[in-house]
């Protein structure tokens, strides 16, 4: 199985794990947002040449898995794929709601790591994050 992709002259497979938050970690990514997220999260990815591969949005965070070509930094797509995204929230969503910060939506940070050859360990723990959360949080009930 050969996930290698290619440029015009270079042949490639670059895929990373990338987590982000909203700003003070706030739960609006539930509800509309949520549905709607994730096609807005593709089609800029895409604007980058990149694909993502794998995604989950949580409460209060965003896991994705993430292809993207060497020809650009990782930073440059995170940073493309929250600046617009952020603008794109402000635009639909920014004058229903008061409280909504708009452009600022994002924090300024982001978790990356590399993906080799445990893709499918990747793959899984995004799937599966939230019911791991659910059940961490049953666990600390009983403290």
């Amino acid at each position: 199985m050969d996930d290698s992709e290619s440029l015009s002259h270079s042949k490639w497979e670059c895929k990373y794990h990338v987590v982000f938050i909203p700003k003070c970690r706030r739960r609006t990514l539930y509800a509309q947002l949520r549905r709607h997220l994730g096609e807005v999260f593709r089609t800029l990815a895409e604007h980058k040449e990149s694909r993502i591969l794998e995604g989950h949005l949580m409460p209060d965070h965003v896991h994705m898995l993430i292809s993207i070509p060497p020809k650009y930094a990782v930073s440059q797509v995170v940073g493309y794929i929250k600046g617009k995204s952020a603008i794109h929230l402000a635009r639909v969503y920014g004058e229903r709601r008061r409280n909504f910060v708009g452009q600022h939506f994002w924090a300024r940070g982001y978790f990356v790591s590399t993906v080799g050859r445990d893709e499918e360990v990747v793959r899984r723990y995004i799937r599966h994050q939230e019911q791991e959360d659910q059940r961490l949080e049953q666990l600390n009930l009983w403290r």
